[in-house]
């Protein structure tokens, strides 16, 4: 029996599901790749109403204070002066699961921040991990698909989940992450938050720097074990909702410290890792950490479904000093959200409090379309240029160019010194105590040996050799038990 094709909606055969069209190895994604827009946008329109991924969610509101000078790094304004505060809006969250699941689950947690700044709003969207499972877009839908309830038993399957890890090997180290401790956080308040993606900053010279986001928690981290998690998700399905809201009411206002690691523009290319690829992280001792700024939570929302379920963050809305970089992820991200906002809320979700600007204001042509409140008098033309002093471009760039060269087409990403699948997740494994090795252990093999085929399994161990002998000696022996009981 011949072999089936892949196709497109059209039915024309797809030559390359792995990988998005880039111009050249290493550049951005291409507007004309029609496979990855259509896999995407389909994907955003699956579910309604509730978001397809992060429907489970809380919110709060606060401020974001400047510390410490950045302004060689970046001219973004509301990061310009000592002691600047901008409002922002944080919406936390579970990946998985719908928007009735529990929040004291194994899953990554979404840390989306909106800063409310002079120069519009700018959404950092991340995550409690500084990696992901996937490093290209076009493999998300697939990924998000593994891991959601199975269409015919109506629950999360070991075997989805695991087959799809298992022809996915850069999936080890995030999967090293979620598996160990920090899997279940205790809390909200008590988890780090990350961009996760590379991101560009340009200062006022025009100079260019890729950086990493992270939000280190002052409260502490504090984690649950699968058994505690367990048994407080029974308990109260709404305990990180609750324990937010409760937290910020006593005035117990939480609050993370922003670093960010900093890289020249012209390191890139040499770097050891690929700085651009989700599944890495930047060692330390590389890009050391600096602060920037602090992050607190001192409101609130009045109404969970107007502000946390209808907020809509977009990667791409940037402020000058601010812009994307080369990441796959982020540029197909630069779409997709954007995208899924304007299916799931409508085109004038932008109109919305939570979602509006609020230290200046929105002043464009986009018009009409459902639920706009957005009125304009009979005088204000929509289209431009005009003659009847309507807003106008003003010529500069938000961030600084990148060079890209070569053809078009699908690319394996560009090769650095240290890019395997597996070299930062043994790493990662080989920092943990004696008992956080034995938990992490524990927690895969639980899940691997509910899976039904042997290939699945075998795949999956030997992504775990092949980060660490003694980290795949040890799954696999428990995976082994577990089966023969």
């Amino acid at each position: 029996m011949s072999k089936r094709v892949l196709t497109t909606e059209s039915g024309a055969p797809v030559a390359d599901n792995q990988n998005s069209a880039t111009a050249g190895v290493g550049g951005p994604i291409l507007l004309q790749d029609q496979h990855l827009l259509e896999k995407l946008a389909r994907f955003n329109r699956e579910r309604i109403p509730e978001r397809v991924v992060h429907a489970r969610g809380s919110g709060a509101y606060g401020y974001f204070e400047v510390t410490d000078d950045v302004t060689g790094f970046t001219h973004a304004d509301f990061l310009s002066e000592l002691g600047k505060r901008t409002e922002v809006f944080l919406r936390f969250s579970t990946v998985a699961d719908n928007l009735g699941g529990a929040d004291a689950v194994r899953d990554p947690r979404g840390f989306a921040l909106k800063f409310y700044t002079e120069e519009g709003n700018y959404d950092l969207v991340g995550n409690n991990t500084p990696v992901f499972f996937i490093k290209d877009p076009i493999k998300f839908p697939d990924f998000i698909h593994s891991q959601k309830r199975d269409p015919f038993t109506g629950k999360q399957e070991a075997d989805n989940v695991w087959d799809f890890w298992a022809h996915a090997p850069e999936a080890t180290h995030q999967i090293t992450w979620l598996m160990g401790d920090r899997g279940i956080p205790a809390s909200y308040r008590h988890m780090n938050g990350y961009g996760s993606h590379t991101y560009q900053w340009t200062n006022a010279k025009g100079e260019a720097f890729f950086v990493k986001y992270h939000f280190k928690t002052n409260q502490g981290i504090r984690s649950l074990s699968a058994e505690q998690g367990a048994e407080l998700a029974g308990k109260d399905p709404n305990s990180h909702q609750t324990d937010l809201l409760q937290a910020i009411e006593r005035g117990v206002n939480p609050s993370w410290t922003l670093h960010v690691q900093i890289m020249p523009a012209a390191e890139a290319a040499d770097y050891r890792f690929n700085p651009f690829d989700l599944t890495k992280v930047w060692p330390h001792k590389d890009y050391p950490l600096q602060r920037v700024g602090r992050l607190v939570l001192d409101r609130n929302p009045d109404n969970v479904f107007a502000e946390v379920e209808q907020a809509a963050f977009s990667p791409n809305n940037f402020v000058p000093g601010i812009g994307p970089s080369p990441d796959k992820m982020l540029q197909g991200r630069l779409f997709a959200y954007a995208d899924a906002h304007r299916y799931r809320l409508g085109v004038n979700h932008t109109q919305l409090a939570v979602n509006s600007p609020k230290a200046t204001k929105a002043d464009n042509y986009g018009r009409d379309g459902l639920m706009a409140s957005n009125a304009y008098g009979r005088d204000r033309k929509n289209y431009e240029p005009n003659s009847y002093d309507g807003p106008a471009e003003t010529g500069k760039a938000l961030s600084a160019p990148l060079a890209v060269n070569g053809h078009t087409g699908t690319h394996e990403a560009p090769a650095h010194t240290k890019d395997d699948d597996f070299f930062q997740a043994g790493e990662l494994y080989r920092l943990m105590s004696e008992d956080e090795k034995s938990r992490l252990v524990a927690n895969i093999a639980g899940g691997l040996s509910q899976v039904s085929r042997d290939d699945v399994i075998e795949k999956n161990l030997a992504h775990f050799h092949a980060a660490d002998a003694d980290y795949g000696k040890r799954v696999e022996e428990a995976v082994r038990a577990l089966r023969e009981d």
